[in-house]
């Protein structure tokens, strides 16, 4: 697991460097750490961007009825990923799955409410394929749904507990709506999302009430029990990836 280095962004979002904020203060960070400093001008910036329609996008959410599938009212917004990219805020060098552009990212909902409470903000690409977009629709779909796992905010907890940060980020209550999206949609998963699938399928991963409790040693337990599970099912989990978009070899020693 990677740990925060002294000069990365904070994870509490105040664009400041981890060194000259929450550094030895781990324990002040929590799943619900807001913006703290983070700007009205610079929240402005991201919520002026224009709303793009790419790939499915549209499709996709003119197919969902979010209040009826989450009790929440909240509006959803696409933005550009490049323009997000270039206003160089705190988050977003982290801001796609896979690392190439083409991607997309939930926008942590504290830098945007400030100046618009009623939505949360997805940054795509134009290129964005449909396996991406269903990654960050669970996302949103997980948050609107009650859960407190803005993605990127459990990596303090993962650093604290030792544990691989996607064994948070990627909670049962994700997969749930991974899976109810990929069926509605027709989409087939890339290798990293299938692996969570098939976890989800055999009741492996943390459930974000457990994740919400910060029970240390309940978190690292779970989390050490479905490292053993993966590496028991090594050659089923890969005839399962071994075909699928994103896959670069056993994923067994690695994190879903």
């Amino acid at each position: 697991m990677d740990k925060i280095g002294r000069n990365d962004p904070c994870p509490c979002g105040s664009g400041k460097k981890f060194k000259r904020c929450h550094l030895g203060k781990e324990d002040q960070l929590t799943l619900e750490t807001t913006a703290g400093e983070f700007s009205p001008e610079d929240s402005a910036r991201i919520t002026s961007l224009p709303e793009v329609s790419y790939g499915r996008s549209r499709e996709m959410m003119d197919g969902l009825d979010i209040q009826k599938l989450t009790g929440s009212s909240a509006g959803i917004k696409f933005i550009d990923l490049a323009a997000y990219k270039d206003l160089d805020l705190a988050d977003a060098r982290r801001s796609d799955k896979d690392g190439t552009g083409t991607g997309g990212v939930l926008i942590n909902i504290f830098k945007t409410k400030i100046t618009d409470p009623d939505h949360l903000y997805l940054a795509i690409s134009p290129e964005i394929n449909d396996s991406a977009l269903i990654h960050q629709l669970a996302h949103v779909l997980d948050y609107l749904g009650g859960s407190k796992l803005m993605p990127g905010l459990a990596k303090p907890l993962s650093f604290d507990v030792g544990i691989p940060g996607e064994h948070l980020e990627h909670p049962h209550e994700y997969a749930y709506w991974l899976n109810y999206l990929q069926k509605e949609f027709d989409v087939q998963l890339d290798a990293d999302d299938t692996i969570v699938s098939f976890l989800f399928e055999n009741d492996m991963l943390i459930k974000g009430h457990d994740i919400e409790q910060q029970d240390k040693t309940l978190l690292r337990t779970k989390s050490e029990r479905m490292m053993r599970f993966m590496s028991e099912k090594s050659a089923e989990i890969d005839a399962l990836i071994c075909e699928r978009p994103g896959y670069i070899g056993s994923r067994v020693n690695q994190n879903p």
